[in-house]
């Protein structure tokens, strides 16, 4: 095995998003494997369903760093961060199966997440316990669960007295401010991106909106409200919307201290799928308990 010295680190190019997509998979199956949970994804469905949101990131990325052998060009590592205001996020942190525990982490996670930048720092991180050992190098600890819960939908009847109403760019400042009100940093490079590949809706009571969510049939999220119980008409809407389109399945990324959304999902049968990752941060922020992520499990 080499040493970590025996790389070439530069920074990303849009080229390079079907190599790390590769690389991320090779890396997670391993993860998967040494943890005995079953692999079941099958790579170039998965990468139909991520192309648009990594082309994206690779577009928006605030540090994006390759590591490669310099003896055939070959990716063995990368890692990606992105920035909202505060927020800085580690959104993708790999390293090929046979190069891990050799230093280059270390290397990696200097370059697209530096110490000391941003007032708030999360990662979505796995379980794996090198990953763990690192992240709370960087300063960041665990603070809950994240959870994603799927099944088949069923059709439901609209609750609650909402008002649902297809938004359009025009009605950004409401989903905005929700956000900003509910996780603290509105996305504001990212919403373009969502009103162009996914439905989006407000909720609204007595003229007032209430709550927001972004919908599709490779991904849903994020979705967010001012008050949790209303999290249960959103996600039935977002379940009667799937259903109504013939999805075989559809899934939510949920903070595990999200007590309503946990709740509700469990009881129309959904089941968590394993492995769950854990929300990690320098410093307690965000009303978690009246957010459901953005998914697939890439960043908040």
């Amino acid at each position: 095995m080499m040493t970590s010295t025996e790389v070439t680190l530069r920074r990303a190019t849009a080229a390079d998003t079907r190599p790390a997509f590769d690389l991320s998979m090779a890396s997670m199956k391993d993860l998967f494997v040494r943890q005995g949970n079953e692999w079941t994804l099958e790579p170039e469905s998965f990468w139909a369903v991520l192309e648009p949101f990594l082309t994206h990131l690779a577009a928006h990325a605030a540090e994006w760093w390759i590591a490669e052998d310099p003896a055939d060009g070959s990716m063995v590592g990368y890692a990606r961060s992105i920035e909202r205001g505060g927020l800085f996020e580690l959104s993708e942190f790999f390293i090929h199966p046979e190069r891990q525990s050799a230093g280059l982490g270390r290397q990696l996670m200097e370059r697209a997440y530096p110490p000391g930048r941003g007032e708030v720092r999360a990662i979505i991180a796995t379980t794996d316990v090198r990953g763990l050992r690192r992240y709370y190098a960087a300063g960041t600890v665990a603070r809950f669960a994240m959870a994603s819960l799927a099944a088949p939908p069923k059709p439901t009847r609209s609750a609650e007295n909402l008002e649902i109403v297809p938004a359009t760019l025009e009605d950004l400042p409401e989903i905005a401010a929700i956000e900003e009100a509910v996780f603290g940093y509105p996305r504001h490079a990212d919403y373009p991106w969502l009103f162009a590949q996914r439905e989006s809706y407000l909720y609204r009571r007595a003229g007032r909106a209430v709550g927001f969510s972004f919908f599709s049939e490779m991904g849903q999220g994020p979705i967010a409200a001012l008050e949790p119980a209303d999290l249960r008409a959103i996600l039935l809407h977002l379940e009667a919307q799937a259903h109504a389109r013939g999805m075989e399945s559809i899934s939510f990324e949920v903070p595990t201290i999200n007590e309503v959304a946990m709740q509700h999902l469990l009881g129309r049968g959904f089941k968590i799928d394993a492995p769950l990752n854990l929300l990690m941060s320098n410093v307690p922020f965000g009303q978690f308990d009246r957010l459901v992520a953005f998914a697939p499990a890439i960043v908040l």
